[in-house]
């Protein structure tokens, strides 16, 4: 089955050579120190953190590929953005000075500043940002959406248009994580290596599956950077724990399983609130038709068992996710009730309370009893399914069987099964249609829940389409301001009669959001941090220039 360039590179993965830390650090300033209140650096200007080896951009650090934008979404340091957001997730200019949306919501206009210069020392103006906003658009391989743009056009030297083929005032959130390159010197095959910008931060050096050098941009237009160089290091999970350990980080990602236990000396827990939810895709129609992605690549769909209305609502209506949180995570999570839980945009009426006597009436009031062996059954099918999970990911392995434990209480047996992120047989791929899976995600934006829930979505893994859920989606994205669109989110999700929340259609089941921990040297003040997206990685550096050593 053949991909599309699209497909493989957000599907494809990187690998990066496992390394001594001695290796990684040698390029940085001065020998490591293990004191507490000292960077791991000689120089106190310098902050050392750790990143997963997937945090690792595989095309370079190119907006036009995937720098910024992708699973992993963040500010791009190296590039400015017309705007961005704050940890409140309002909107706030970056490059733009203002902005304003047509009453048909097909014509959004900005306005830049005038005094922004690349690092090469040449102006950045309107014809900039329409050159990256097109590249993105014709560069089959970006992951950043912008397709809703049918052009964007440089009207003068500080005004840029952009025309739309439909409403959509969510792109607002993707454009806030774009980073700007230079028309005059982007070369599609040296700049995600050798990238000119205009931002806090400009790439000092590279070691490709080791580490990212970043150092002050001594001519940038905003308040000059506190922190004159960042170096992050790619490492597994246990380099990260070891180089904690050794005093030769100052930030190093963790994961719940282990916070409590490793304790490094001179060392305290920054815990990250996120919206980096997990949850279980439930198919919500019968088996039938395939679905074909892109025209070409062809799924089975539908679940006999979970088509059942009422076997999903009593699903989520079984979930103890506090245990899950205590049994699994250790405390570090909240719970989870959708893909935005404490969004601006989420709906509180989404939640349903763990209630195992009320799961067993849904289930009985829809026509489920319980077998000879305590299994439910409706017409002779058993409520039975696999739930598949990503073999690598311990946490995902604990949550499916913890899941799996928890489902029994209520007659439903849920198997388990480990696979990779591969389209055979065996991988999750190809049953993210037609099986439950756990997935992992979450974003600063509406966009995410639109995908998994808007009817003609690929990623609407559910397969249920409601035009109600259509039409108030459809409605909140035509809305010329951001903060209109808010009830419009909220009635997609449960209107009072309709909507995919868990007393609605039910059409999954979501677990928990996952803290996000890592270790920080004592000394080091690091700034207040947005909501974090899924992805352990460059969001904890959205705003680095604003860490200090005290």
């Amino acid at each position: 089955m053949s991909l599309s360039r699209r497909q493989f590179v957000k599907y494809s993965g990187i690998s990066a050579a496992s390394l001594s830390l001695g290796a990684l650090l040698s390029a940085c300033s001065g020998a490591a120190s293990s004191s507490a209140g000292s960077s791991a650096s000689t120089d106190a200007s310098t902050v050392i953190v750790s990143m997963t080896t997937s945090s690792e951009p595989a095309s370079g650090f190119d907006p036009l590929y995937a720098w910024g934008c992708g699973e992993h979404v963040h500010e791009p340091l190296i590039q400015s953005t017309l705007i961005t957001t704050d940890v409140d997730l309002n909107f706030v200019n970056d490059l733009a000075t203002g902005y304003s949306c047509s009453e048909d919501g097909l014509t959004w206009t900005f306005t830049i500043r005038d005094d922004v210069k690349f690092t090469d020392g040449e102006p950045l103006t309107a014809e900039d940002v329409a050159f990256t906003i097109n590249g993105i658009n014709a560069n089959e391989a970006a992951q950043a959406d912008l397709s809703m743009i049918d052009e964007a056009v440089a009207i003068d030297p500080t005004t840029v248009e952009l025309h739309l083929n439909k409403p959509y005032n969510a792109m607002l959130y993707t454009l806030a994580v774009v980073g700007i390159v230079p028309k005059h010197a982007y070369d599609a095959a040296t700049y995600g290596s050798n990238p000119i910008g205009s931002g806090r931060y400009i790439l000092e050096q590279w070691d490709r599956g080791q580490q990212v050098i970043l150092k002050a941009n001594p001519d940038y237009y905003g308040e000059a950077p506190l922190m004159d160089r960042v170096v992050v290091l790619f490492m597994e999970e246990s380099a990260s724990l070891a180089a904690a350990q050794s005093g030769t980080v100052d930030v190093a990602y963790t994961a719940a399983t282990l916070v409590d236990s490793a304790d490094p000396s001179g060392y305290s827990v920054l815990n990250c609130a996120s919206v980096d939810s997990r949850g279980i895709s439930l198919p919500s129609v019968e088996a039938g038709s395939p679905v074909v992605v892109d025209g070409d690549m062809a799924f089975m769909a539908g679940n006999p068992v979970t088509a059942d209305t009422a076997l999903r609502r009593a699903i989520n209506m079984g979930v103890n996710r506090e245990a899950m949180i205590d049994n699994v995570l250790n405390g570090y999570g909240t719970v989870a009730y959708s893909v935005s839980d404490g969004m601006p945009w989420y709906n509180p009426a989404m939640e349903v309370a763990y209630d195992r006597e009320a799961a067993l009436s849904e289930l009985a009031l829809g026509g489920w009893q319980p077998g000879e062996d305590g299994i439910q059954v409706k017409d002779g099918l058993r409520a039975s399914f696999s739930i598949y999970y990503s073999a690598s990911d311990s946490v995902r392995q604990a949550l499916a069987h913890e899941f799996a434990n928890q489902m029994a209480e209520i007659g439903i047996e849920v198997i388990p099964v480990g696979g990779g992120w591969t389209y055979d047989d065996s991988g999750i791929y190809a049953h993210q249609y037609s099986d439950p899976v756990l997935w992992g995600w979450g974003a600063n934006t509406p966009i995410q829940m639109y995908s998994l829930h808007y009817g003609p979505s690929s990623q609407n893994y559910s397969q249920y389409k409601n035009d109600a859920i259509d039409t108030h989606m459809d409605a909140a994205l035509a809305a010329t301001s951001i903060e209109e669109s808010y009830p419009e989110w909220q009635a997609s999700q449960w209107d009072g009669e309709s909507g995919f929340a868990p007393q609605g259609a039910a059409t999954w089941v979501w677990l928990c959001n996952v803290d996000h921990l890592y270790f920080k040297r004592d000394g080091l003040v690091v700034a207040e941090q947005k909501p974090h997206p899924h992805g352990h990685g460059w969001s904890l550096v959205n705003n680095v220039d604003r860490w200090h050593w005290e």
